[in-house]
Order: C-alpha cells, then sequence, then structure tokens
C-alpha cells in the first residue's frame, strides 16, 4: 500500500488540500465571524430601536393622557365658568329689571304728583279767580280794604 503510487498520490492530494483548506477555512471562519458580527451588530441596532421606539410610544401615550386630562380639566372648568356666567347674567338681568322697574314706579310716582300739582294749581287759580270775582262784584271799597289787611296779617304770621 506504502509502494503504491495511487497512495502517495491520493495522500499528497489529501495533504494538499488539507493545507489549501486550512487558510481558506481560517478566510471562510473569518468571514462568517464577520457575517456574525455583523448581525449581531444588526440586532443590538434593532434592539436599541425596539427599545426608543417603546420609549417613544410610553412617552407619547403619557402626553396623550396628559393632555386628555387637561382637556377634561379645561372642559370642566368651561362649564363651571358657563354656570356661572349664567347665574351672574341672571342676577344681572334680575338687577336690572328690578332697577327699571323701580324707575318706571318712579317716574309714575312723578308724573302722578305732577299731575296732582297742576290740578291743585290749576284749582287754585280756579279758587282765586272766583274769589276775586265775588270779592269784586259783592264787596265794597272799605270791606275789600280790611280784607286785605287781614289776608296781610295772616300771611306775615305763615311766613314767621
Amino acid at each position: 500500500m506504502f509502494q503504491d503510487a495511487e497512495f502517495w498520490v491520493a495522500l499528497t492530494f489529501v495533504v494538499i488540500v488539507l493545507a489549501a483548506l486550512r487558510p481558506a477555512g481560517r478566510i471562510v471562519g473569518a468571514m462568517l465571524d464577520d457575517r456574525a458580527a455583523k448581525i449581531r451588530v444588526q440586532i443590538d441596532e434593532a434592539r436599541k430601536l425596539r427599545e426608543d421606539a417603546q420609549a417613544l410610544l410610553a412617552e407619547y401615550q403619557r402626553k396623550q393622557r396628559d393632555a386628555m386630562a387637561e382637556a377634561e380639566q379645561i372642559i370642566s372648568q368651561a362649564k363651571t365658568d358657563a354656570v356661572r356666567l349664567k347665574a351672574d347674567a341672571e342676577r344681572d338681568l334680575a338687577n336690572t329689571v328690578e332697577r327699571r322697574k323701580q324707575q318706571a314706579l318712579e317716574r309714575i310716582a312723578q308724573s302722578e304728583a305732577q299731575a296732582v300739582a297742576e290740578i291743585r294749581n290749576t284749582a287754585i287759580d280756579v279758587a282765586l279767580r272766583a274769589a276775586e270775582d265775588l270779592i269784586r262784584v259783592n264787596l265794597g271799597p272799605a270791606q275789600k280794604q280790611a280784607l286785605a289787611d287781614q289776608a296781610i296779617t295772616e300771611l306775615a304770621k305763615r311766613l314767621n
């Protein structure tokens, strides 16, 4: 067997192939290691991106909850303000109506007083004219003088 040329050719072939495969194995191993390292880097990047995405999602969900809470608070405040403004408006309207009613009553009372005063003045004027006519027609000059003196005396008493 060791003397056979085919054996030595086969052995040489195996040795050469092994010798050739050894660096090729290193090259293939290095390539596989590089590929594995790249895949690890990509996996790490993907993991980091996933974590970042989850953090962003959590942040946006928190912001959304905060915004919803703020919106609810704004709506609640707006409702409270609307109720308060409505009550204020109703109170102001009632006050305005009452004030206008009071003003109308005062104007009516003033008009009544003015009408009564005008009627009284007219009645006094009519009574004075009637009295003047009666005095002029029925009294003589001496009686007129006595009546005038009496009126002056009474006027002086009333003024004091």
